[in-house]
């Protein structure tokens, strides 16, 4: 009895401090965006150069979050998540002391470097730390992190920003970065040399050599390329709802901006309950595929519902909590099958290949729908999300991962803990 006790406490201290490194680097990933109006009037740029340097971080982000996985798998996810964490930092650092424009941009190239490796590197400790039968809840919480990340940025960078400039806020960032560094460093629940995350744990159970020729057809095998896909469309269909909601929701509806702004709201914190809901569905399923595709064809019949434009502008808010709900409510069940499909000592490079997905999906998305809105079409930016949902649904329904999660909970002691 002891022992479970010892070990929950240890799984809960590293799905903690994992969940903390997660919710800094969703807070640094929206630092900036608030602070725009005052960037642009300072160094004299338009939003679209401003743009361009979030493109530059997510562009950089992507294409490194392989990579990112391929040195988890090599070096250990502890060592690979602390760089990040103090790269992104220093990124904020720099970002503050700008003299010029270009030099945001070069800024922002450190900082999706930075930010590459948190998908890798937090499934890595998350997957070798924590007793299986706890991840669904270890991935739920995960996620809720990021969350709430996203919802504390806005209010700290115009809140600091406001009383004391856009550039002590930022730099402000950075030193809290540096200090979330130096406190996850000091932790021992992520610290002890035989339980390191990464590939040389998976090695060590027997796992087969590969090189690099057999990781790239890892990589390409048709599971993992479902995973991928799914959170390509995954991310495009949120890119829709997130990012040109508010602007849709004021064509289609003449909703007040006060009106729209709360539906977003709404579909956010549905989004951070639903990510707690998923992750108790994830602990009890064992058809993490049909959880995700539940979520997400719910999510999308309802998306539907909003582009006809028949909805009563007093139920727009109320439909987007729901939409918000069952979209997150997957990412448990999904980060699960992605477990599933990787093989033993690629969990680094797996996790950073399909989470690469994610900034695909970002960076092409925007373009699409922005083109949409152009051509006074907004009714066609949640069909064309809606489309994309029902596009991640093909993807995971037939998931058939190598491993299952009953195979991984099967193989425990019988006296492990639950």
């Amino acid at each position: 009895m002891k022992t479970g006790v010892t070990e929950l406490r240890r799984d809960t201290e590293v799905v903690g401090l994992v969940s903390v490194a997660h919710l800094f680097s969703h807070f640094l990933q929206l630092m900036l965006a608030p602070l725009f109006p005052l960037i642009k009037d300072e160094f004299g740029v338009g939003y679209a150069a401003l743009g361009l340097t979030v493109s530059v971080m997510y562009s950089v982000s992507g294409i490194s979050q392989t990579m990112a996985g391929f040195v988890v798998d090599r070096y250990g996810a502890r060592r690979v998540l602390l760089f990040g964490m103090a790269a992104f930092s220093v990124s904020m650092l720099l970002t503050g002391l700008a003299t010029s424009y270009w030099m945001l941009v070069a800024v922002a190239v450190l900082a999706g470097i930075g930010n590459s490796v948190f998908h890798p590197a937090d499934f890595g400790i998350l997957n070798a730390k924590v007793n299986p039968k706890r991840l669904g809840y270890a991935f739920s919480t995960h996620g809720l992190g990021g969350n709430f990340g996203w919802l504390a940025a806005p209010a700290f960078s115009i809140g600091v920003s406001t009383l004391y400039g856009w550039r002590v806020a930022v730099i402000s960032a950075g030193v809290l970065g540096l200090i979330i560094t130096a406190f996850i460093a000091s932790r021992a629940a992520l610290a002890d040399k035989d339980a390191e995350a990464g590939g040389q744990g998976d090695k060590a159970q027997g796992a087969p050599p590969r090189g690099l020729k057999g990781d790239v057809r890892a990589l390409l095998s048709v599971p993992v390329l479902k995973c991928f896909a799914f959170f390509t469309f995954y991310s495009m269909a949120l890119i829709g709802l997130q990012t040109f909601s508010v602007s849709v929701t004021t064509a289609m509806y003449a909703a007040p901006l006060t009106v729209a702004s709360a539906a977003l709201t709404g579909f956010l914190f549905g989004g951070i309950v639903g990510v707690v809901a998923g992750g108790f569905a994830a602990a009890h399923s064992s058809r993490h595929n049909l959880v995700a595709a539940a979520g997400m064809s719910i999510g999308a019949a309802l998306t539907l519902i909003l582009a006809s434009g028949a909805l009563p502008l007093w139920m727009l808010t109320g439909c987007m909590v729901l939409i918000g709900f069952f979209t997150f409510s997957t990412s448990p069940s999904r980060d699960i099958l992605v477990r599933g499909v990787t093989p033993p000592g690629a969990t680094g490079k797996v996790y950073g290949f399909v989470y690469s997905g994610l900034d695909l999906g970002a960076s092409i998305s925007p373009l699409l729908f922005g083109w949409m809105l152009d051509q006074h079409l907004p009714k066609w930016v949640f069909g064309a999300a809606a489309a994309f949902m029902l596009f991640a649904v093909a993807t995971v329904v037939t998931l058939r991962p190598r491993r299952t999660f009953e195979a991984v909970t099967a193989a425990l002691p019988e006296n492990a803990p639950s």
